[in-house]
């Protein structure tokens, strides 16, 4: 088996702990030691979350510094080349525009776009570049190394750079997916195939959970997951209740397990598509392919992503507005149009900053608080 092979062979190895798009490519672009990296970090238990997004960065540095200087990445980084991935990636647009030669060479970029790898046509967002280098900076650590990540110089252009380049902070989602738009979105799951029972459990899930994020939902299995005895409120009919399992989450300490809980409507959705799939063990929620026939792999996280955008376009709004976090902050907003308090509706969502989930319960309180209606 050459080394090609086996990288490939590796990093399937470890996909169902660290998901990854493009392995094939990953294959080609990372070395020996990165995927040994990679495997050593799998056994040490770091969570996946960080491990998609160091194997996802590491192959943006290694195909950058291929297209930019025709080597792999060196280790240690010379100043010099974190310099230039400073200048490649964030640079003035209306200087770009009478200069050709400033900001990211042309030829690097058309490597980059043809792997897949570079989408956007502007200088990248600082906490992208900040985050890349981040993780430059951590892999090197590990390998015993020093670099200059923390040189003057590299401050001070990464602090000119941003400075010269300003761009508007986006929220992650334009719109919340709060309760009266989740409805629209549930109702095009209408039909009994398998794709809609799935979406329908996706949706109602992630949302009534607090908001999960897509790759809590998308790494989900039957494990996680504890059938508890039905709740009596009243007089109504019990409802059916569950908990999940989250384990440690981006928020939580590395000694902590999240645990949540859903009762009603999303449990009977979940158990809709574990029966009509047959899935008994392993991922929750999977790929179904043209014909009908379930993947036993997991969604990627992207899927979960795409789920929200195609069924917000069939309920005939705009998809480019909403995204799987508008899930997780449409959770904080309806819970705060609602009246619930604030530390119950943080105990579902499992955020652990009072002045994030705030944000949401300020937005709801003051769209119809008294200050807003002194004229009305």
């Amino acid at each position: 088996m050459n080394s090609l092979s086996r990288r490939t062979e590796e990093l399937d190895t470890i996909a169902a702990v660290l998901p990854v798009e493009r392995r094939d490519e990953l294959a080609e672009l990372l070395t020996d030691q990165d995927v040994e990296t990679l495997r050593h970090l799998v056994n040490e238990g770091m969570g996946a979350n960080t491990l998609r997004a160091l194997a996802s960065d590491l192959a943006y540095l290694q195909a950058w510094s291929l297209a930019t200087t025709g080597r792999s990445l060196p280790w240690p980084a010379p100043e010099a080349l974190l310099l230039k991935f400073v200048a490649h990636h964030l640079w003035d647009t209306e200087k770009r525009a009478t200069d050709p030669e400033h900001g990211m060479p042309l030829d690097v970029e058309d490597k980059l776009r043809l792997q897949g790898l570079l989408r956007s046509s502007g200088p990248h967002a600082p906490d992208t570049v900040r985050r890349r280098l981040a993780t430059w900076s951590t892999l090197t650590k590990w390998r015993g190394l020093s670099g200059s990540f923390s040189s003057p110089a590299l401050k001070s252009a990464i602090k000119l750079a941003v400075r010269a380049t300003p761009r508007p902070r986006m929220r992650k989602s334009a719109k919340a997916v709060t309760g009266d738009i989740l409805s629209k979105l549930i109702a095009t799951c209408a039909a009994d195939s398998l794709r809609d029972i799935r979406d329908r459990a996706i949706l109602m899930v992630a949302f009534a959970s607090g908001g999960r994020r897509r790759s809590e939902i998308a790494s989900l299995r039957i494990e996680q997951l504890k059938w508890e005895e039905p709740i009596q409120i009243d007089e109504a009919p019990p409802l059916s209740s569950l908990s999940i399992y989250l384990g440690r989450t981006k928020t939580s300490g590395a000694d902590n397990d999240e645990v949540v809980y859903l009762s009603g409507r999303p449990v009977d959705a979940l158990k809709a598509w574990l029966a009509a799939a047959k899935i008994e063990k392993g991922s929750v929620f999977r790929a179904i392919d043209r014909w009908g026939n379930v993947s036993r792999r997991p969604l990627d996280p992207k899927a979960i992503n795409d789920i929200v955008k195609q069924r917000a376009s069939m309920a005939g709004l705009d998809p480019s507005e909403f995204s799987a976090h508008g899930l997780r902050s449409g959770y904080l907003t309806e819970a705060a149009n609602r009246g619930i308090p604030l530390p119950e509706a943080m105990e579902q969502s499992r955020h652990r900053s009072v002045q994030q989930a705030s944000e949401y319960y300020n937005h709801a309180q003051r769209r119809s608080g008294r200050a807003s209606r002194l004229l009305a």
